[in-house]
């Protein structure tokens, strides 16, 4: 069975339009950079709507409640099978102020040594269109989603 998740693209529109993308932590990802990037999302808890789930994730990985109104942006699916329910939400954040929840992993592998990371070690405003370039590639049509959105732009 697919696993699924939610999250929110935050954006503004101050200077053009601008989204808020977070770079996921842990050894993985750390010289990854263009193509990894993702908005905070993750998978529910027993008994959560998609919304509830997205904001929880939000705070959970930034530090900051998602206060304001979703926007449903729709699903779509990561390369690895996972569903994802995106909303966007107008709104700022400061990525200076960001402080996101730890995990726990054996690092290196079978080394029987465990280590903990952020889930998200940073986040960082980008213009839409430099968005597409940092954006996991199967997240970036929710960037024309939020422009249709937004400014009424068609999209795929």
């Amino acid at each position: 069975m697919p696993q699924e998740s939610a999250g929110i693209l935050l954006y503004r529109k101050s200077g053009g339009l601008h989204v808020l993308l977070a770079h996921p932590g842990g050894p993985f990802w750390q010289s990854r950079d263009d193509g990894a990037w993702s908005i905070p999302k993750g998978g529910p808890m027993p008994g959560e709507t998609p919304e509830q789930t997205a904001r929880r994730e939000f705070e959970e990985e930034l530090g900051a409640p998602a206060t304001g109104t979703l926007e449903p942006l729709g699903r779509l699916r990561q390369k690895g099978g996972k569903w994802v329910e995106a909303f966007a939400m107008e709104g700022d954040f400061d990525p200076d102020r960001l402080t996101s929840i730890m995990f726990r992993m054996e690092w290196p592998p079978r080394s029987g040594r465990f280590s903990e990371f952020p889930e998200v070690d940073r986040a960082q405003w980008f213009a839409i269109e430099r968005a597409r370039e940092k954006m996991l590639e199967s997240q970036r049509p929710l960037l024309d989603r939020l422009d249709a959105l937004v400014n009424g732009a068609p999209h795929a």
